[in-house]
Parts: C-alpha cells; structure tokens; sequence
C-alpha cells in the first residue's frame, strides 16, 4: 500500500516543508520526520534524493542562499539612483528577513551542516551572513565607483560591520522584526561619514 502523496517536485516539496517547520517552530523542530510529515510522504522519500539529513539540511540552505542572488543583482542595477543608504535599507528589509535569521540559527547549532557547507562554498563564512556581506559590498563598490561613496572607504570592514550590528538587532527581534526607520538609522550610523549626503 502506498504511503504519503505523489510529489511532481520532491526536492523542492522537502524543502518547502523545512522552511515552513524552521519559520513556525524554530531549528530545533527540524527533524527528519517532522520534514518528511509536513511534505505529506514517506521517510523513504527523503533518503531516496539525499544521503542522510544533514545533507538535506546543507542542501536546502544552499538552496535558499541561491535565491538571494536576483536581489544582489537588482541592488546592483540600483547603483547611481535613490541614496545609498535608502537602498541598502531596502536590501537589508528584504535580504534579513525571518527565514533568513533562521536559517543563520539552524547552521550555528548543526555542526555537521556547517561541516558540509564549509565543503560547498570554499569562500567561507557563516552561510547567508556572508551572502549579505557579498551582496552589500559589491553594491558599495558599485557606488564607490559612481563617487557616491568615499574613495578611501574601507568597504571590507563597513559592510562585515553593519551586517553584524543588523544580524544582531533582527535576531534579538522575536516575533518582530526591525522596522525600515529602525533599520535605516543603523544604515546610517555605519554608513556615516563615507557616504555623501543627500541633496
């Protein structure tokens, strides 16, 4: 007798599951069973598409860093337009948002993920957080060569800066994150100085 449902997309159904589990009840509700339940199929259906589950985990948080790229790209074609510090808001509103803390929370606690994203992405660095870091400092170049930000601004240390002090306010945020001005306030703190202002 067959068990769960037919899915056209499993691997994409599985990942679907785990991010709803890591959004409603945090990193440690994310178990197999519970993926495999929520996806509405088997056990054997995850096992079948990856070799155990930190395998699964490491592959759905590739999966989800992929998707931040169409946003670094449309940072970038910003460049030039609106003010620096408005846009990085704008980016950091979207790029930081829940699953995205969450995902951060899930790869400090599973050691064997981080083991296998360490092997997966040889630049390094905490998986997401270094994602907004490479989003925002090729968007600050970008400005830098436009003359929208000082041409001595050391970008290598602003950007790591500010997605520290931003990671730190949205996780300590519980059911409710930052808003814009809350945001766009240590936007401006960090940007201080480097960016010329508006007007």
């Amino acid at each position: 007798m067959p068990t769960g449902v037919h899915l056209r997309d499993p691997r994409e159904q599985l990942f679907g599951a785990a991010e709803h589990i890591l959004l409603q009840d945090g990193p440690d509700a994310l178990t197999s069973r519970a993926v495999t339940v929520r996806a509405g199929c088997a056990k054997g259906v995850l096992h079948r598409h990856f070799e155990s589950f930190d395998a699964f985990l490491a592959e759905f948080v590739l999966d989800r860093i992929e998707r931040m790229r169409p946003q670094g790209a449309a940072l970038r074609e910003a460049a030039g337009t609106r003010t620096v510090v408005d846009n990085v808001t704008d980016a950091v509103m979207r790029l930081f948002g829940p699953l995205a803390v969450s995902v951060v929370a899930l790869v400090t606690f599973q050691n064997q993920v981080r083991a296998r994203l360490r092997e997966a992405r040889p630049a390094g660095g905490v998986p997401v957080l270094a994602e907004i870091v490479g989003i925002l400092t090729a968007y600050l170049e970008a400005e830098r060569e436009r003359g929208r930000v000082a041409a001595d601004a050391d970008v290598a240390v602003l950007v790591p800066t500010l997605v520290g002090a931003l990671h730190l306010r949205f996780a300590d945020s519980d059911d409710t994150p930052p808003g814009a001005e809350d945001v766009r306030g240590i936007v401006a703190t960090v940007l201080a100085g480097v960016v010329a202002p508006p007007g």
